[in-house]
């Protein structure tokens, strides 16, 4: 699994070759959730590129997986040699979008890719199709604002972190455990975040989008994926039964099959 150089940080990056003779069509570009990584997507997305005859990549943002660590990440924000550092910013979703991921991209030598988002990673996608060209954006649980039971669900997630068992859980899949976590945590929990909204720059996008979302997620209520205001001929919503925040992970079977599905006539 190759480390890629974005602004002098190495990013864990997969990538998953296409299906022999698969006919030409443009890769997955799978972006992960808040306390995401590549592992942490498990086996889906070759799953899901197997199915669409698709190539696609994967990697972990930085502070993530087993990508390089943000330095001081609960300290005052910085930038250095291009990279941030210190604590997160209310832009930092915009950041992600406009900045690193053309430029990862770009390395990659990939054009007009389909975006799949889930939770964090959803905003991205939506964000960078709001203002780069897409072949399309799926998005699993965005969060295009901030809704107080977002607030409720991320607190109680900080207790688990300081008092059960999710730090443990979570050390499997991140080299810096800590790190991953409060980047995370403390942002949403920063009164400056609670104006996040990202409703204007979706009303950019001209790429088709599929948005999904479980009808139980504790993270966001359906107001999250209605808002996103596109023509109805261009954004296809699914609302998914016995689903919290994980589409891919608790409804897998049915979420690949309506990716396959949308992507079945393009190209």
């Amino acid at each position: 699994m190759p480390n890629v150089p974005i602004a002098d940080s190495p990013l864990e990056a997969l990538h998953i070759p296409a299906p022999m003779h698969a006919p030409a069509s443009a890769p997955l570009v799978f972006l992960h959730e808040g306390l995401g990584s590549v592992a942490m997507w498990r086996d889906w997305p070759q799953r899901l590129c197997a199915q669409t005859a698709r190539a696609g990549w994967v990697y972990s943002r930085r502070g993530y997986g087993q990508s390089e660590s943000v330095h001081d990440v609960r300290g005052p924000s910085t930038d250095v040699n291009g990279a941030r550092n210190g604590r997160m910013r209310p832009d930092y979703m915009h950041h992600e979008a406009w900045s690193v991921l053309p430029a990862l991209l770009a390395d990659w030598g990939v054009e007009r890719p389909v975006l799949i988002g889930h939770s964090d990673g959803g905003t991205i996608a939506l964000l960078h199709a709001s203002r780069y060209p897409v072949s399309a954006c799926i998005v699993m649980a965005p969060h295009l604002m901030v809704e107080e039971l977002s607030i409720r669900s991320i607190t109680l997630a900080r207790e688990a972190f300081l008092h059960e068992d999710l730090r443990s859980r979570l050390a499997r899949y991140h080299r810096d455990v800590d790190g991953a976590f409060w980047q995370w945590n403390d942002i949403w929990l920063d009164p400056a975040f609670r104006s996040f909204d990202i409703r204007a720059e979706c009303r950019n996008i001209t790429a088709p989008v599929l948005a999904l979302q479980g009808a139980d997620d504790p993270y966001g209520t359906l107001e999250q994926i209605n808002s996103i205001a596109l023509p109805l001929q261009q954004i296809r919503r699914e609302v998914l039964a016995q689903c919290g925040h994980s589409p891919h992970r608790e409804q897998a079977d049915q979420v690949t099959e309506l990716i396959a599905e949308f992507l079945a006539s393009r190209a």
